[in-house]
């Protein structure tokens, strides 16, 4: 295997640190550099932009974002047993890498990032789809970020870019399709990692839009989403009936049979049921 830099191998680091991965922390780590390498690529060029990386862990993907050319990078690591390994990174890469020591869903990162900003990440797998959730759900559009490109689970992977009419397609795919282009770039095995989940990963790239494909408020619409799909089989005349009295009616004048079922239903008919519902 080539070497990216001048650091040693990680499996090298992992015995010498004794960085064995833990469940309680959604742990996985990846060991082959030229993988990281890989999926910094799929940040797109990185030579312009900050990077924000969440769980480092041993710095396989952080050592694949600074080879890859990325202006800084920024991640935030909750594991102290990894903050020797990243002191090590920041000493191969003056001026280049920090981080900070803590829990990603509690620390603010902005002040310490310079736009454009980029985050790519191995997320760890008990906090990904909750931080996935908060970029997409800022209080301002367009967020602070210009692309995201994140490991998750296969299934998960699914869901944030399932087409209407498939099994996968819920809220998770209506919150980040109404906002950004998703699609999958990379497909990882199991044995990718160590230690190995019971699962599949696959990396998602989000580019943000500039505004929302449709015109919705997102209040509204993730009221709208949870209720059709908080009772999926359900006709939308039934799941909706608490929203509004006149339900069929309104879902009449956008366009959308009351006896549609919620994953036969495309954005833009989400967005004209949450205008029409906001101004009922």
């Amino acid at each position: 295997m080539a070497a990216i830099d001048s650091l040693p191998p990680l499996r090298d680091v992992i015995a010498t640190h004794e960085l064995s991965a833990k469940k309680a922390l959604g742990q996985n780590f990846l060991l082959d550099l030229n993988l990281t390498a890989k999926i910094a690529r799929q940040a797109g060029n990185l030579a312009g932009s900050d990077v924000l990386e969440i769980g480092p862990g041993p710095g396989g993907l952080t050592r694949g974002l600074l080879a890859e050319g990325a202006r800084r990078v920024l991640s935030i690591e909750k594991d102290d047993r990894c903050l020797p390994v990243l002191d090590e990174i920041a000493a191969a890469y003056p001026g280049r890498f920090s981080y900070i020591h803590g829990d990603a869903l509690q620390v603010d990162p902005l002040a310490h990032l310079t736009p454009p900003i980029r985050v790519a990440a191995n997320l760890p797998y008990n906090i990904g789809t909750e931080l996935l959730i908060r970029w997409l759900t800022p209080p301002q559009w367009p967020p602070f970020w210009e692309s995201l490109t994140l490991m998750f689970q296969r299934e998960v992977a699914e869901r944030i870019t399932a087409k209407p009419g498939t099994n996968h397609y819920g809220r998770l795919a209506i919150l980040a399709q109404w906002r950004a282009d998703a699609k999958i770039v990379m497909d990882l095995p199991p044995q990718a990692f160590t230690p190995p989940p019971k699962v599949s990963s696959a990396v998602v790239h989000l580019t943000a839009l500039p505004e929302p494909r449709y015109p919705a408020d997102l209040k509204v619409l993730e009221r709208v989403t949870a209720a059709a799909f908080g009772q999926r089989r359900k006709m939308l005349r039934a799941s909706l009936k608490s929203l509004s009295p006149q339900i069929e009616d309104i879902l009449n004048a956008v366009g959308i049979p009351p006896t549609e079922r919620a994953e036969q239903v495309d954005i833009e008919h989400f967005c004209a049921l949450a205008r029409a519902l906001a101004t009922a």
